[in-house]
């Protein structure tokens, strides 16, 4: 019986079809080709056209899913067009990239959706360099005064001035960050005894990371900014002989052609302007912060002679006329120090801020600079920051959707990111605040600042365990 039925089910289902392809012949003829086609489309029974419409409209963190829908849709959501629409469209999508530190040695990119609230981890970046790039500087340079990432920068300054300390071999570490033309860039750096030139690019729209063309000179803790859609890198150490020596010169990168080209060198005016030559002998030059501002870069720069630190202003960079110029008094002077060899701002609706740590260790204030009077004014009065002193970056500045955020660690030890909230009835932050403070004494932004005009929103936070932040950047998509 059970023979009996296991060939009669096929032979039934033969029969059927069979009966099915005498009696609609034609109509099966003329059917079969839509149906292949339909079976091809993105989505059943639309054009192709309309669906990739659809999608584009789509939450760009939707696309982690859609791409495991088929090979076709992988293909659709991985291509450029798609994202030259979504932007075509008003659909692009600020995201906060973090990359942190974990377990001492490694480093790790994660994504924020602002609107979704929710975070994505990167693939891993690679950690390779030239071997030959290695071999030489070890066969000149023996192994002391290793920087790795969970070496503070004061530590390394100490190194600039000849204290060698006997730090064990790290990897990879003392990379720049920088974002252009959609894409995340990591560059040089130091791997084990020295400074690299490897240049490394992530591309979100592929989730991938590949190796581009690498830097004319070999720099680790070198300064980032982008104008016209160009990634300008500027200043850093390299290693020679005498240790890590600090650079003035810079270069920028054409991201679709791929090449690098070189910018005059930063004068440090004012560096050599000491009175002396002992003092310009013992202290060394760096840049401490660079930030695009009015179609230029504004570079901070800062004398070192540890333990000593020295502010000197810095140099202004005009594209137009391929040249550097003295930074306005004012906003050289009035720059907000983080710590020793660094310097945080962000540019805002066009305005520029930075944050000035407080003496105690749970806040802090955010200036915006004033053009008009060359002055650094106080904005927003208390900032919740939880300083935390084994860490680098205890805090990190970024400006998206039109608003300033910080990144820190809450007091549980979990990343946060705070948004700066304006009470109701008083606009956004830069059309009304900045001319406020332009038009107002001292005493009274202090006083606006201390207001509760500000409210901190945090929008996100995730528990990186032990790890510790090193940058961010954001991407438009």
């Amino acid at each position: 019986m059970g023979a009996l039925l296991s060939l009669a089910g096929p032979k039934s289902e033969r029969n059927e079809y069979h009966e099915i392809c005498q009696n609609d012949t034609c109509k099966r003829q003329r059917m079969s080709p839509c149906t292949f086609e339909e079976s091809q489309r993105l989505i059943p029974n639309l054009p192709d056209e309309l669906s990739i419409q659809i999608i584009a409209r789509l939450p760009r963190i939707c696309y982690f899913n859609i791409r495991l829908v088929s090979r076709k849709w992988k293909e659709t959501v991985t291509s450029s067009e798609l994202f030259k629409l979504r932007k075509e469209l008003g659909r692009s999508e600020e995201w906060l990239y973090l990359l942190t530190k974990i377990e001492e040695d490694k480093l790790s990119w994660h994504a924020f959706d602002p609107l979704s609230r929710r975070w994505q981890r990167l693939p891993q970046m690679p950690n390779v360099v030239y071997e030959e790039e290695f071999s030489k500087s070890s066969s000149r340079f023996s192994m002391w005064n290793m920087v790795g990432p969970s070496i503070k920068i004061a530590h390394t300054i100490r190194g600039w001035l000849g204290r060698k300390n006997a730090f064990e071999q790290m990897p990879f570490s003392g990379c720049a960050i920088g974002a252009v033309d959609g894409c995340l860039y990591v560059l040089g750096g130091f791997y084990k005894a020295t400074t690299v030139r490897c240049v490394w690019r992530f591309d979100p729209i592929q989730n991938a990371w590949s190796e581009v063309t690498a830097m004319s000179a070999s720099r680790a803790y070198c300064k980032t900014g982008i104008l016209n859609n160009k990634l300008y890198v500027v200043g850093g150490v390299t290693r020679e002989r005498g240790g890590l020596i600090p650079l003035q010169s810079a270069e920028v990168f054409e991201p679709s052609t791929g090449t690098w080209s070189e910018v005059p060198s930063m004068p440090f005016s004012r560096a050599r302007a000491l009175p002396t030559a002992f003092l310009t002998d013992m202290l060394r030059p760096i840049a401490t912060g660079l930030t695009p501002y009015m179609g230029r870069l504004c570079v901070s720069q800062s004398l070192y002679s540890w333990p000593f630190f020295v502010d000197v202003g810095g140099e202004i960079y005009d594209p137009e006329t391929n040249s550097w110029d003295e930074m306005p008094l004012g906003m050289g002077d009035g720059w907000p120090a983080r710590q020793a060899g660094t310097k945080l701002s962000v540019v805002v609706d066009g305005e520029l801020y930075a944050f000035d740590p407080s003496s105690s260790l749970d806040s802090g204030k955010i200036k915006v600079y004033d053009q008009g009077e060359d002055a650094w004014k106080v904005v927003i009065g208390k900032v919740p920051i939880h300083d935390f002193a084994g860490s680098d970056s205890p805090y990190l500045l970024a400006g998206f959707h039109g608003k300033l955020h910080v990144i820190t660690k809450d007091a549980n030890h979990e990343i946060a990111v705070l948004r700066a909230d304006l009470c109701s009835n008083l606009g956004s932050l830069s059309p009304t605040l900045a001319p406020l403070l332009a038009s107002s004494s001292d005493e009274h932004s202090d006083a606006l600042a201390e207001s509760d005009a500000v409210v901190w929103k945090i929008i996100g936070t995730r528990d990186f365990g032990s790890g510790e932040l090193v940058g961010c950047q954001v991407l438009d998509l």
